[in-house]
C-alpha cells in the first residue's frame, strides 16, 4: 500500500471561512471624544487595511474618552471599557 494511503488524514480547512480583523480598545485611544469610530475611519487611520474587513473589538487596553464604536462583533470586556467612559458599542 502506498505511503500516502497509510498515513492518517487529519484536519479540515473550511474554504468559506471569513477572517476577522482584530482591533483592541487601546487602538481607539488616539481618537478625540464623541467620535463615531467605524470601519472607514479605522481604515483611514491605518489601524485596519480595508474598510470592507469584518472587525472584532477586543478589550485589551484602556480608553479615556467616550466613543461611539460601530463594529461587527465585540467582546463583553470591550463593551464594559467603552461604556465605563460614557461611550457605546453598536454591533452592526
Amino acid at each position: 500500500m502506498p505511503l500516502i494511503r497509510r498515513l492518517p488524514k487529519r484536519g479540515f480547512t473550511n474554504i468559506f471561512k471569513k477572517p476577522w480583523t482584530i482591533v483592541n480598545v487601546r487602538d481607539l485611544a488616539r481618537f478625540p471624544a464623541e467620535t463615531v469610530v467605524d470601519a472607514e475611519l479605522l481604515a483611514r487611520a491605518g489601524i485596519i487595511k480595508k474598510a470592507t474587513d469584518r472587525i472584532k473589538l477586543l478589550g485589551q487596553g484602556t480608553v479615556s474618552v467616550p466613543l461611539i464604536v460601530k463594529v461587527q462583533a465585540a467582546s463583553t470586556q470591550a463593551k464594559e471599557i467603552i461604556a465605563a467612559q460614557g461611550g457605546k458599542v453598536e454591533v452592526i
